[in-house]
């Protein structure tokens, strides 16, 4: 360990492998999003639902090569506030610095108490508050100790995902050889099609189906967080970008087209996890508890990224002076710790607020869906970024060996398709809800910038 990072400062660490950005890359991409809000997705938009992920889902990826040529255009970018702040200017920076600590801790504060809801399935009486506590100092201890046990932890929660996933397409794939029938339908491909058609609600239904099926990508660009920690970023980014379309098409697309295939659309309950009920059907006893489990480790592990990113978030925005000078501090294995423990200190809290809400799930909804505008301002800042790149740095751009396909065209398409994403969250009173939360934070955000930049101007004349 070198002397400054003792001392309580110095950088980062290139502690995370190959193996390890790849999961990261892949558990972003699989959320809470899709084993919880699939049910009431499909419900929505029907099949349809199938186009709906696959659109963002291609959306999103021009957003990530965005972010891996610019990441790779300069390897002292630690993340994209790094970027935003040189290409943008420093407002940039401190927004979206800001507003990505304030994403993963209003995230984080879901995923704890979803936690702590889905402890209760075995001990339900144990106090509430008491799983949300040992999760989050559970996740603290660990995250204290080495950069490298955080993609330790991240790649188990992972394959946890990977074998729940393949599990349910295996059991659809037999269901569907199967001539047995179950719960009175019989699995068939055209189930897909076969009542009222891919878009049985209309274009209504589809646009309805992405107020839910955006935040079930939020965090997919966590792979940008972590790349100031990994070996061979040259080779490690673009392997964990470019894989992002298979997995799309595998964990969402396949996924749900099996649960569509074995349960008619119709036939799929809103509040109830598609998961669960596909492993009923084929009579397997022990699914309740198994797919209780896999949810439960997949809040855990958005939580755990969370921890991660919010951490490196305050270092990064403390390096700027756009954060107290605390949170530049290392400890001796080179992790953040007092950014750390004031993201879990923010953890607690908010989970406390939301247990006294009476309505619990009003306020979930409430939270996912202001976690998901905060996450489109993020990704637009990444792609605004990269036009004043292609502006301002045209050399770096030609020596690229990993250019944005597309270019300024798919920034500005992506760029509308967000656009659209909000005016589609007027459409319900839950959602529409967010719309007027999301304003005042950026609002508060401006009066801090403004008062940093009068007290910069006095320490310059002082």
């Amino acid at each position: 360990m070198n002397d400054a990072a003792e001392q309580g400062h110095g950088d980062l660490k290139r502690s995370l492998s190959n193996r390890h950005i790849q999961l990261i890359a892949l558990g972003g991409a699989i959320g809470t999003g899709l084993f919880m809000g699939s049910g009431k997705s499909i419900s929505l938009a029907g099949p349809s639902i199938l186009f709906v992920y696959m659109i963002i889902g291609v959306m999103l990826f021009f957003v990530m090569r965005a972010m891996g040529e610019l990441l790779l255009s300069n390897l002292e970018y630690k993340s994209f506030i790094d970027f935003a702040t040189d290409l943008l200017g420093p407002w940039a920076g401190f927004f979206t610095g800001w507003t990505y600590w304030l994403c993963w801790v209003v995230t984080g504060i879901a995923d704890v108490i979803a936690v702590s809801a889905y402890a209760q399935f075995w001990f339900p009486n144990v106090p509430q508050w008491l799983p949300a506590l040992l999760c989050v100092g559970l996740l603290l201890s660990l995250n204290l100790i080495t950069v490298k046990l955080f993609g330790e932890i991240e790649f188990w929660f992972a394959m946890i995902k990977l074998v729940a996933i393949a599990g349910l397409v295996g059991v659809g794939v037999y269901l569907l050889m199967s001539p047995a029938t179950f719960s009175g339908s019989q699995a068939r491909l055209d189930n897909l099609w076969n009542d009222g058609g891919m878009f049985p609600h209309g274009w209504m239904g589809f646009f309805a189906g992405f107020q839910i099926s955006i935040f079930a990508f939020v965090g997919i660009e966590l792979v940008g967080t972590a790349a100031a920690e990994t070996h061979n970023p040259r080779v490690t980014l673009p392997r964990a970008i470019n894989s992002i379309p298979v997995r799309i098409i595998i964990f969402y697309v396949l996924a749900l087209a099996t649960i569509m295939v074995v349960t008619p659309w119709r036939d799929v309950v809103a509040d109830k996890s598609p998961f669960v009920e596909l492993f009923l059907i084929a009579g397997l006893p022990a699914a309740a508890a198994w797919i209780n489990f896999v949810v439960l480790s997949s809040a855990a592990s958005s939580a755990n990224s969370g921890v991660f990113s919010t951490s490196r978030m305050l270092f990064g925005l403390a390096l700027e002076g756009d954060a107290p000078r605390a949170f530049q501090r290392l400890s001796k294995r080179a992790v953040p710790s007092n950014g750390l423990l004031f993201s879990c200190a923010c953890l607690l809290l908010g989970a406390m607020l939301i247990y006294l809400i009476p309505n619990l799930m009003q306020a979930f909804t409430l939270i996912t869906t202001l976690s998901a505008l905060l996450f489109m301002f993020v990704w637009s800042i990444i792609l605004l970024s990269y036009l004043a790149y292609r502006k301002s740095r045209p050399t770096l751009h030609l020596a690229s060996g990993y250019k944005m396909p597309g270019g300024r065209l798919m920034c500005w398409v992506t760029l509308a398709f967000f656009a659209g994403v909000l005016v589609l969250l007027t459409l319900k009173e839950d959602t529409r809800q967010a719309l007027y939360l999301a304003p005042g934070w950026f609002v508060l955000l401006g009066v801090a910038y403004r008062v940093l930049v009068i007290r910069r101007d006095l320490d310059r004349r002082g």
